[in-house]
């Protein structure tokens, strides 16, 4: 995604505006409706018509603020804007014609046009903004604050504050002379029982008694709702069942109410009876009612009765709703079934119901659970496009949907987006993106969104911090997640089962299995008790250092702890074994493993596949492969390559590309392994055919196929497409990829990029991940003429290039004195889709200030701001801090 440049003013700009002759502005939008406005019948002036898809509510602030519009007129094109599909006033544009028609003594009209400014809050700054306004003008033009006016402010507070904002409202309403009311009465108790206050909602109801009044309706349905909302559904029933004794007629809500307590306490069956009984208070069931009802079907599993009960609903006469749609479309998600989603979202909208926020984030989750992430950022789109303001959450699930794919900058780019829609990033949003910094293996950028998270008053809990230390102990920096680990308890964090695995599994991959051994044992001292993931952690590095015997009582204590055993744990155990040589006991581990009724998986049987090919037992594991197609087990590329590798090493090399062939059919992508060995059968096939090479072919046949790339020519690369083609395997995206990236991890340039121009001859585009690669061999080789053309064909191609490699290229351009392009390369970079903040922290911190460029670093931040890019004010304090510390 490129972005837009902004345009700056220059000095010399600016003196060229301020002294040329160029003809005056044309006249303001607001100008223009007052010269139509003024006019007589300017309902059909031939100008105005045009302006009306321009006009906003802003307009409508600044036309009845600074023009001297007739108060008349003003209303009755108030009016007439009010009446348009797509127009919305606020309530801004509400108090500027307000103030208007106080200032010429409107007041009839203003009483209506001030509940209409209530009644227009869509938020926390919009209610508060409208009482500062209605306390204004009440100094300012004695314009008092009624009974209607009060009930409606309380009922708007209500949905936007807690109950002690609405209390002092309340309480002022008192201390004005202003006496409540029944609806006002309401309003309390409906707040307080919405937070499950029924002993605060009850003094209410005390105070409409001893006001003289009665509780109706709406009064008990709140105690219902609040009983519901405590969890205690009979003391809610209670108060259902003493209604009509008091005079109140039990009306649909009541029954709504009530209907979804139940069904929020697992009491469906008392909710269904309830439903059917609804005829006998003469209610009928409405869309809420049946919404509920299909909610809690498809919620306990049972989605095909809850789309029986919607056809029922349509049979009835009751119309879905779009929360009806809301609930199914939810409901398939859950399930894996997103195009059929998609199928009800259509039926939807042809049924002339337009989908909203919920709909909407409902098929984004669906299609990141999915893995297709694209087409959930497409769905964003068609959000944005439908006017539909997306939410906090719907950024939250695409951002957690780009980092599961490894793909932060995506993902971080979305929080930039989130900042400027004014949406409060949370918790799930900030962990969601350090765990994804971590995994690409960038724990210094998740240690600064850990800063800019603190920044914005949110807490960082467990889960921060486990991802955290789990990504130092992947690294190697063990002594750091120590230290972090330590910390803790002064955060006022609890170290639980995952930040101890964490810290734990780091150790035993180090081989510190007495440290692991330690904090397993501190674990448990402290309460913590250990899950199945902590046990297998802890087996894997007992059986790494041959510890069989530990590892067995382990188990023990695992099982007498009642932790179940997963599948990974008895791969663990099983793969120990068979790297002992010992079959039965390992076939023994399976038998046992299959008879507590779990179902082996994949890396279960490739180990087996793998133990025997490794003693060239070809026949067993083909009885392996057979046995896992039989289950519906799909085989990985690892378990293919074990087998691949047992034919060539017998010589067998048709059998080794029937292999390769069946796993081409299986949907099964090669991993860079099985090109290794095809490439080096293929190099030793060449020498052997030049018979006059002996020595070449020893040293070839020596060296281990992950160090084949190095001496790789182009024309045995070429010999293996041509191979694969032969078999049935036509080279894709995939196949170019992993050549490719395997060329470029030993440096061999020459053959990645002459491998690449073939695939771009085939009309095959790369990957992103495939540029990625050639852009960092490019830089680690210092050919950064060839990284700047790369970095702009990656930009045509729609793709992020990774910022760690843009800061080799920039930096490496800067050290060659090639200042022009280095800057050039940067401001290309900043008008892609990045979060401005990772830019600074990857190039400029990480780059051009660790490499003691503080001048470079500073022209680069002015650059970022006279493009009209701003930082955080903690990434300004990061630079800062660099800068102080050079």
């Amino acid at each position: 995604m490129i972005r837009k440049p902004i345009t700056t003013i220059t000095p010399f700009n600016l003196q060229r505006l301020l002294f040329s002759s160029s003809p005056q502005p044309p006249p303001t939008l607001p100008s223009q409706l007052f010269t139509i406005l003024s006019r007589p019948n300017w309902q059909k002036h031939p100008s105005l018509k045009p302006l009306i898809p321009s006009i906003s509510p802003s307009h409508l602030s600044s036309l009845f603020s600074l023009h001297p519009l007739h108060p008349t007129t003003a209303l009755h094109f108030f009016t007439y804007l009010s009446n348009l599909p797509n127009f919305r006033h606020t309530v801004h544009s509400h108090s500027s014609l307000l103030a208007l028609l106080l200032r010429h003594g409107f007041s009839g009209p203003a009483e209506t046009l001030r509940i209409g400014m209530i009644k227009s809050s869509v938020s926390k700054a919009d209610a508060r903004f409208v009482l500062d306004q209605l306390r204004h003008f009440n100094l300012q033009y004695d314009f008092k604050l009624n009974l209607r006016c009060y009930g409606a402010m309380l009922f708007s507070f209500s949905k936007f504050f807690g109950v002690q904002d609405l209390k002092m409202l309340y309480i002022e309403m008192l201390e004005d002379g202003v006496i409540p009311d029944l609806h006002v009465y309401n309003v309390m108790v409906n707040a307080y029982c919405r937070l499950g206050n029924v002993v605060e909602a009850k003094v209410y109801v005390s105070k409409i008694v001893e006001a003289g009044l009665r509780p109706n309706t709406n009064t008990y349905n709140s105690l219902i709702m609040g009983h519901c909302r405590n969890k205690d559904v009979d003391s809610a029933f209670g108060i259902f069942k003493v209604m009509p004794d008091k005079g109140c007629a039990r009306d649909v809500v009541s029954h709504n109410v009530l209907i979804h307590g139940l069904c929020e306490a697992g009491r469906s069956g008392e909710a269904f009876e309830l439903f059917g009984n609804m005829e006998k208070d003469e209610c009928v069931p409405d869309a809420p009612t049946y919404n509920v009802l299909i909610h809690a079907l498809c919620r306990g599993g049972r989605r095909l009765q809850g789309m029986s009960l919607f056809k029922e609903m349509k049979e009835k006469g009751c119309e879905p709703s779009v929360n009806t749609y809301n609930v199914l479309i939810t409901s398939l998600c859950d399930e894996n079934k997103v195009e059929y989603a998609r199928k009800v979202m259509d039926l939807m909208s042809k049924k002339g119901l337009v989908p909203d926020v919920v709909t909407y984030n409902a098929l984004i989750d669906g299609y990141c659970k999915d893995g297709a992430v694209e087409v959930a950022f497409e769905i964003l789109g068609l959000m944005e496009s439908s006017k539909c303001r997306p939410n906090a959450r719907t950024f939250t699930e695409l951002i957690h949907g780009f980092c599961k794919r490894n793909n932060v900058h995506q993902a971080m780019a979305l929080l930039d987006r989130m900042l400027e829609m004014k949406l409060s990033p949370d918790r799930i949003t900030y962990n969601s993106l350090i765990n994804g910094q971590c995994k690409t293996g960038h724990v210094d950028s998740a240690y600064r969104l850990l800063n800019l998270m603190k920044h914005s008053s949110l807490v960082p809990d467990q889960w921060t911090y486990s991802v955290i230390i789990d990504s130092l102990c992947k690294l190697g920096r063990l002594e750091e997640a120590q230290v972090l680990f330590d910390s803790l308890k002064e955060k006022g964090i609890k170290s639980n089962e995952v930040i101890f695995t964490a810290l734990l599994d780091g150790y035993c991959k180090v081989g510190k299995i007495d440290d692991a051994r330690t904090l397993f044992d501190r674990m448990r001292a402290e309460g913590c008790f250990p899950n199945s993931y902590t046990y297998c952690a802890f087996l894997g590095g007992l059986c790494k250092e041959g510890k069989t015997m530990e590892a067995l009582s382990v188990v023990e204590q695992m099982l007498s702890a009642g932790v179940k055993p997963t599948v990974h744990t008895c791969n663990i155990l099983i793969n120990h074994v068979l790297k002992e040589g010992d079959f039965n006991h390992a076939q023994r581990f399976l038998n046992e493993f299959v008879s507590l009724g779990y179902q082996p998986d994949a890396v279960m049987y490739g180990t087996f596949v793998h133990a025997y090919c490794s003693i060239d037992n070809i026949k067993e594991a083909e009885k392996i492969m057979i046995k896992m197609d039989g289950e519906g087990v799909s085989a990985d590329s690892l378990t293919y390559a074990f087998l691949i590798e047992a034919y060539l090493r017998l010589g067998l090399v048709e059998s080794a590309f029937d292999v390769f062939r069946r796993m081409f059919d299986a949907h099964c992508n090669p991993c860079h392994r099985i090109y290794s060995l095809l490439i080096k059968h293929l190099s030793n096939e060449k020498l052997l055919k030049s018979n006059d090479n002996v020595v070449g072919l020893h040293m070839v046949s020596s060296v281990p196929s992950a160090d084949i790339w190095k001496t790789v020519d182009f024309e045995i690369a070429l010999e293996l497409l041509e191979k694969m083609d032969e078999h049935g395997c036509a080279p894709n995206m995939n196949t170019y990829s992993e050549l490719i990236v395997a060329l470029c991890r030993v440096r061999n340039l020459e053959v990645a990029r002459k491998l690449y121009t073939h695939m771009r001859d085939n009309s095959i585009s790369p990957s992103e991940d495939t540029c990625n690669y050639l852009l960092k061999c490019c830089c680690e080789l210092k050919v950064y003429g060839e990284a700047a053309i790369l970095v702009d064909t990656m930009i045509q191609l729609g793709y992020l290039p990774a910022l760690e490699f843009c800061k080799l290229l920039v930096c490496g351009l800067y050290e060659e004195e090639n200042n022009e392009k280095a800057k050039s390369v940067f401001c290309r970079i900043l008008c892609c889709a990045y979060n401005y903040d990772e830019v600074a922290w990857k190039v400029l911190l990480e780059g051009l200030l660790k490499r003691g460029h503080i001048n470079r670093c500073s022209e680069m931040v002015t650059v970022m701001e006279n493009m009209g890019y701003k930082l955080h004010p903690e990434t300004y304090s990061m630079l800062i801090e660099g800068f102080d510390g050079i």
